[in-house]
């Protein structure tokens, strides 16, 4: 789809304004011996994210971060931060800069001083198999920054060390191995990109379910999913009228992954962590130039549904359920949108037919 004759206008929903709107480069890589600095972005080839340095309004001293951003729509949405943890700063002499590194094949972000903030880390055979001639950063329209050797094989990408947002055609997955997996994680604040008090990820003791934890994943938890039966599974449902979703769970020998893409012509849609404790679909409907509003997934709180019950995100419109064999505890309580009470069983669930197990009792007078 191209974006690139969105109008301006308003911008509506959850994007912060932000500080630093530089210029733009019309390349979409960054190669050796040319540094990316705070004046100036690199765009994705067709024009959907840019990467570049951005400031919090509220922010003083002026602290420098590297991200990436939606590029079309009104209001700065960063969507993948680099140096969550150490900002950068303008130094006495110069700007902090991004710089791709012939010798190790790491992109590296430098502060004014010349201090390494940030590094892709990228060791071993992967950083020795490149050379200086043909390696390059590449931003992709689907929003993932990806180091690639001459011959084309990626050394390194965003995707794998996500920040807050979901993305589509990101993984996110789990090992069975090493029981790591992506960690999804907050903002502190509206204006705070540092990592805050949320964390959104697949619960490493049992492999089964998706849990939004407050701290650690020893916290309490704050949202769980439906447990995945060990089946893969793809699922649709229309995001607020922006384009269909389709979400994939998918299970290979080494690992659980969940992933998921877009209709053609959908408009931007993500997943999001945010700083209030909130799981959210955000979708942008270009056509009439505004955020459409975020859809809460999480139904509130951990058991909002009750008991015997769950959460379906396949509906349109996500609702509480209850499991195969209950019924609501409270139909006029259900009815009214209150589920704390949950689920019961099913009375029917323990008659059985047949001459051994006659469908009712005799009764004993």
């Amino acid at each position: 789809m191209d974006r690139s004759t969105a109008p301006t206008c308003s911008h509506i929903g959850m994007a912060v304004l932000f500080l630093l709107l530089p210029f733009s480069f019309s390349d979409d890589r960054l190669v050796p011996g040319r540094p990316l600095s705070p004046s100036s972005t690199i765009v994705s080839d067709g024009g959907s994210f840019a990467l570049g340095f951005f400031s919090p309004t509220n922010s003083t001293p002026a602290k420098l971060y590297l991200g990436i951003w939606y590029n079309d729509i009104p209001g700065l949405t960063v969507v993948w931060v680099a140096n969550r943890e150490t900002p950068a700063t303008n130094g006495t002499s110069s700007s902090p800069a991004l710089s791709l590194q012939t010798n190790t094949s790491n992109l590296v972000l430098f502060d004014g001083d010349g201090r390494v903030l940030w590094t892709t880390n990228i060791t071993g055979a992967a950083s020795s198999a490149a050379s200086s001639t043909g390696l390059a950063v590449v931003l992709l329209n689907t929003g993932n920054l990806v180091v690639r050797s001459p011959n084309g094989t990626t050394l390194w990408q965003s995707f794998d060390h996500p920040t807050d947002s979901f993305l589509p055609g990101m993984k996110f997955r789990i090992s069975y191995k090493t029981r790591a997996g992506t960690r999804f994680v907050s903002w502190k604040g509206p204006g705070d990109p540092s990592p805050g008090s949320y964390s959104y990820g697949i619960d490493p003791d049992t492999l089964q379910q998706v849990f939004l934890w407050n701290g650690s994943r020893d916290s309490r938890p704050v949202w769980r999913s439906a447990p995945w039966t060990g089946f893969s599974v793809t699922t649709e449902y229309k995001a607020n009228a922006g384009g269909v979703l389709y979400l994939a769970v998918l299970n290979t020998d080494e690992e659980l992954y969940f992933t998921f893409s877009l209709s053609d012509g959908a408009s931007y849609t993500r997943f999001v962590v945010t700083y209030s404790g909130k799981l959210e679909l955000q979708n942008w409907n270009l056509g009439r130039c505004r955020a459409v509003a975020a859809k809460q997934l999480q139904l509130s709180s951990y058991s909002f549904c009750g008991p015997s019950a769950y959460c379906d995100i396949t509906d349109a419109v996500p609702t509480c359920k209850c499991l195969d064999g209950y019924v609501p505890t409270a139909n006029e309580e259900w009815s009214n949108g209150s589920f704390a009470r949950g689920c019961g069983r099913r009375r029917e669930a323990f008659q059985c037919g047949g001459p051994e197990f006659p469908a009712e009792a005799p009764s004993r007078r």
